[in-house]
């Protein structure tokens, strides 16, 4: 399954480590592609959408709706 979501307070290239890290923390085979600038995370996952989400939340960041 293949997620893209928003991620508002992503601003840097540290921000994609910690949510990349969060995402692999619960799927290891997670592919993970994040662009602060446009605040955009393509995540390819067999994780559900809530658990992705939940990571990511859980890592400190919020994921608009």
């Amino acid at each position: 399954m293949t997620l893209q979501l928003t991620v508002p307070n992503m601003a840097c290239s540290a921000c994609v480590t910690t949510i990349t890290e969060a995402v692999k923390a619960i799927d290891t085979t997670a592919k993970v592609e994040a662009d602060p600038k446009t605040k955009l995370v393509n995540i390819e996952t067999q994780q559900s959408e809530t658990a992705i989400k939940d990571a990511i939340t859980a890592a400190g960041y919020t994921v608009a709706s």
